[in-house]
């Protein structure tokens, strides 16, 4: 039913409880699984920034693949500079994502939050569904 995944990956606790999810549904259909990392340039963010260089980029998608990897999963790796949410919702499109597997961060609560969140923008404007895992 799923034959190919996108996984969005950041540096966050729910992205890494996501893996979970994601591992049990691409082994259950055999998909093919498509890790992204998407880094929003930010005028307030000194060049070479930790969290979004090149190396650290780098290295958070070759952690997520090793995980994937050791139960046995094959991933592809794919990195873009954008807005987020229309960053994964283009991705998923070029690739013919089947379903975006996302966690959530929570900080769409409140009116004002849930319509600046990533989450709630990807739902809106993705090509295909989306499951979020709390």
């Amino acid at each position: 039913m799923f034959k190919t995944v996108l996984f969005p990956v950041d540096q966050s606790r729910e992205s890494r409880q996501a893996a979970e999810t994601v591992t049990e549904l691409v082994k259950f259909h055999k998909s093919r699984l498509v890790l992204l990392s998407v880094v929003e340039p930010t005028e307030d963010e000194p060049p070479g920034d930790m969290m979004t260089s090149p190396e650290a980029i780098a290295e958070l998608l070759s952690t997520a693949r090793s995980l994937f990897l050791q139960q046995g999963i094959e991933t592809e790796t794919i990195e873009r500079d954008g807005k987020p949410a229309f960053t994964i919702c283009d991705v998923a499109d070029e690739i013919e994502a089947d379903l975006i597997i996302m966690g959530c961060r929570g900080l769409g609560l409140t009116d004002e939050g849930a319509a600046e969140s990533v989450t709630n923008r990807v739902i809106n404007l993705s090509p295909c569904p989306v499951l979020i895992v709390p």
